[in-house]
């Protein structure tokens, strides 16, 4: 069974920007195939690839083929054969400098061939999957050739842009004017793959369609709300680009802060985009402004360092290909911050990411308060430390409700137990991947899961005084931990309340190294 509603698909042409790259052959077309083997695409589209590389159609159908069988569900499996002669023959190639306005002229008159072809109707989905740099360029030269008209008779344009959306607040609210003077907003999608996973949605339908939840999910019955994405990898080749960013732009502004807002938002009045879109904003714009005072005390940022992880050496950060040796960039943040409103006030927050920590696990877990007596004192191994409910978003994903249960046997010996639920239990579902959803999302005219542009200039103004005290004082601790450990152990002190800590899915995997302030 699929796990997708049916809406109105309208026949399109999907145009990549940047096709000749590592997005486009791992995860764009193999999550548009799985798409097309589910029969979720109309009959009528076509995609154009579009980049600087020079190559013939069949070579580029050749290097997509490739990527299908290696990374869409079917490829996996070893099923993709026979979908793969229907698809194959729908991709095509336009190779052309985007950095000159005069070229687009070409694709335009690739566009109408196509059209006619497909019988697309003049819809057209861009996506930009190029370097940031090309995000101003592209929608304006799409628009001196009028390839940006919507609702005028010409069919309807959609632009799918990539984070990152800026670099700061500035470039952030530079890249949103630049956008809105080509495009509407409606027709802009500002992709995060993060609400693309299929139980970031679920956190919609566990708080809004079960009253034993939503009574409880405010500041009467919660102590606090943790929120994790821990990667056990480092930054595999990437230092380059890693260094000129770090984990606060990287992870925290974009997709822990949306994860954070579906979390604390309030009820929608329906679930439709702009009702929803709406109170994730109301969230950040209650976010308790961090000052240069208490931006030191509650944001932690660490980088790790070398150290032997299942007997296998591990480089540190500074150790990495292109990497400088003296870096400050952090590959790990641990943040509490506040929600100022009715539900949430007084409330922390806790948000954590980090590269080479023990596993790779992205979990929202709801630190439910403890009971106002405490009745089984002498049950040590029962700390009464109050329920958590977890909700797994990678992997395993799935949700898990920890609470006390009497063991068998006289007396009233309590232990902790699980009551878990596992996506894979369900046989007859499949969880679709992050961008097949939001591509038949886009395809479909449903902005819900993308970010709006007053959103992600509300995230980055959260964010922006923490970066402006990095930059701004040299003396701002950064904090050293060996990989396959959880980060700097002064994380820990965020913390707040007796007994209260973070969640630690796993053991510290480190069997070396030291804790320490660069």
């Amino acid at each position: 069974m699929n796990t997708m509603a049916n809406k109105k698909t309208d026949p399109h042409i999907l145009v990549i920007f940047g096709a000749s790259g590592d997005l486009t052959y791992r995860k764009l077309l193999p999550a548009l195939f799985d798409l097309y083997s589910q029969n979720l695409l109309p009959g009528a589209f076509a995609v154009l690839g579009v980049a600087r590389t020079g190559q013939s159609e069949d070579a580029f159908r050749d290097k997509m083929r490739e990527g299908i069988v290696a990374f869409s569900r079917l490829g996996r499996e070893g099923n993709a054969a026979d979908q793969l002669a229907g698809f194959l023959p729908k991709l095509h190639y336009l190779s052309i400098d985007t950095g000159d306005v005069e070229q687009y002229g070409t694709l335009k008159g690739r566009l109408s061939e196509l059209e006619k072809i497909y019988d697309t109707r003049g819809n057209c989905i861009y996506y930009l999957a190029t370097p940031p740099l090309l995000y101003p360029q592209i929608p304006e030269y799409l628009a001196a050739h009028r390839l940006n008209s919507n609702g005028d008779g010409s069919g309807w344009k959609r632009l799918i842009v990539e984070k990152p959306f800026g670099a700061d607040l500035d470039s952030g609210r530079s890249l949103n004017r630049v956008l809105l003077d080509y495009f509407r907003e409606e027709q802009l999608y500002r992709i995060d793959h993060y609400l693309g996973k299929e139980t970031v949605q679920n956190l919609l339908v566990t708080r809004f369609a079960n009253g034993i939840f939503e009574p409880l999910w405010n500041r009467n019955y919660v102590h606090h709300v943790e929120i994790t994405t821990a990667e056990s990898l480092g930054v595999e080749g990437r230092g380059g680009y890693y260094d000129s960013s770090g984990a606060l732009r990287d992870m925290v502004q974009n997709h822990l802060l949306q994860v954070a807002a579906l979390v604390a938002m309030e009820p929608p009045t329906v679930i439709e985009a702009s009702a929803i879109r709406n109170e994730t904003l109301k969230v950040f714009q209650a976010l308790k402004p961090f000052t240069p005072d208490t931006a030191l005390a509650q944001v932690i940022r660490g980088q790790y360092g070398p150290a032997h992880v299942r007997g296998q050496f591990l480089p540190g950060y500074r150790e990495e290909e292109v990497v400088p040796e003296n870096s400050r960039t952090e590959t790990y943040v641990a943040m509490k911050f506040y929600v100022d409103n009715w539900r949430w006030g007084g409330i922390p927050f806790y948000i954590r990411t980090g590269k080479r920590l023990p596993i790779r696990v992205s979990e929202v877990v709801i630190h439910f308060k403890p009971t106002p007596h405490t009745l089984f004192v002498e049950n040590k191994e029962f700390c009464n430390e109050g329920n958590q409910l977890i909700i797994r978003i990678q992997p395993d994903e799935g949700i898990l409700l920890k609470f006390g249960m009497k063991v068998p046997g006289s007396g009233f010996k309590v232990k902790t137990v699980n009551m878990d639920f596992h996506y894979s239990e369900l046989a007859e579902s499949q969880v679709p991947e992050a961008y097949e959803r939001l591509l038949l999302d886009c395809i479909q005219g449903d902005a819900t899961l993308y970010a709006r542009g007053d959103a992600v200039e509300a995230a980055w103004e959260f964010v922006q005084p923490v970066l402006d005290l990095w930059a701004e004082n040299p003396a701002a601790p950064l904090y050293g931990y060996p990989c396959g450990s959880w980060g700097p152990e002064t994380a820990d002190k965020l913390v707040e309340g007796e007994k209260s800590s973070w969640r630690y899915p796993c053991r510290n995997l480190a069997e070396d190294g030291q804790y320490c302030e660069l």
